[in-house]
């Protein structure tokens, strides 16, 4: 995700080249919002992460707080971006919806990269809990492997 990131990052920093007037402060607020993007993607990867391994409850929770904690760093980083007027909030927080831009191009660029670097996803398998191989599958009986049903007297008889 972080390379979508960095990507459109790049892409809007040769595109305000030729379009805004203050160059400086264009670069600094657009490379901070990029910045902001790529920690706020390690700091989700992180929080849900711990989370998943919590409770539903405690899981929903923890998610949550991570969500407002990153929402509330963003509008804290505008407000001081406002009054201190160094740099461009507007190309800031559109740089740091890059996020979500790349959220949804992640397909794309996840095919590109596999074909850029010459990977291939792996190919899902069956945990052995859903094709009933595991120790707390019935064991089958011939019969019941030929015709593929079990029924409740060839359960029995075993």
């Amino acid at each position: 995700m972080e390379l979508g990131i960095l990507f459109l990052g790049v892409l809007a920093q040769i595109i305000g080249a030729f379009i805004v007037k203050d160059e400086v402060m264009y670069a600094k607020s657009l490379w901070f919002g990029i910045l902001l993007a790529c920690a706020s993607t390690y700091h989700m990867y992180r929080s849900l992460d711990r989370a998943l391994d919590q409770p539903e409850k405690t899981a929903s929770r923890m998610i949550f707080r991570a969500y407002v904690l990153r929402y509330v760093i963003v509008i804290f980083c505008l407000v001081v971006i406002m009054i201190t007027e160094g740099m461009n909030p507007l190309v800031f927080f559109f740089s740091y919806m890059s996020l979500k831009v790349t959220a949804f191009l992640q397909p794309i660029t996840h095919k590109l990269c596999n074909q850029l670097f010459h990977e291939t996803d792996p190919v899902p398998q069956a945990m052995p809990e859903e094709t009933g191989e595991g120790d707390a599958a019935p064991k089958l009986t011939e019969e019941a492997r030929t015709d593929g049903e079990v029924t409740e007297e060839q359960q029995n008889k075993q």
